[in-house]
């Protein structure tokens, strides 16, 4: 079992700039997906971008590429979500997941068809986007 904890977020200006962090602990493993995804009120959950352990290859929805990149410290326990040139449509809770291992890397970036696999989820970080 996996264990998320998200933290960074907040309330910013459009145009500003947040950095969400994702601390996994537990069994891990080497190689697994880890997901960022955000849910604004009356909205579906949207995948916003994946990030694979053990290749360091990420995915991004459009509405974010460009402006967020997934990246991971050091340490490999920590994914980050950097935010760039927010908007208030950015506005949502942001949560991290985590997949089973048995998940490779191409189902890992097919997150927004195949979001059945993130079995272990972070309670959320919210982002407020507004003037």
């Amino acid at each position: 079992q996996v264990h998320l904890m998200e933290s960074g977020g907040g309330s910013v200006q459009p145009g500003g700039s947040l950095r969400l962090s994702c601390a996994a602990s537990g069994d891990t493993g080497t190689s697994y997906c880890i997901g960022w995804f955000r849910k604004a009120p009356g909205k579906e959950r949207e995948g916003v971008g994946t990030f694979y352990f053990g290749e360091g290859s990420t995915a991004y929805a459009d509405s974010v590429k460009g402006r967020f990149t997934i990246s991971q410290d050091n340490s490999r326990n920590t994914v980050y979500l950097e935010m760039n040139n927010l908007k208030p449509e950015d506005t949502a809770m942001y949560s991290c997941a985590a997949a089973s291992p048995l998940w490779g890397a191409s189902v890992c970036k097919m997150y927004s068809t195949h979001m059945h696999i993130f079995d272990s989820w972070g309670q959320g970080t919210q982002v407020t986007v507004s003037s």
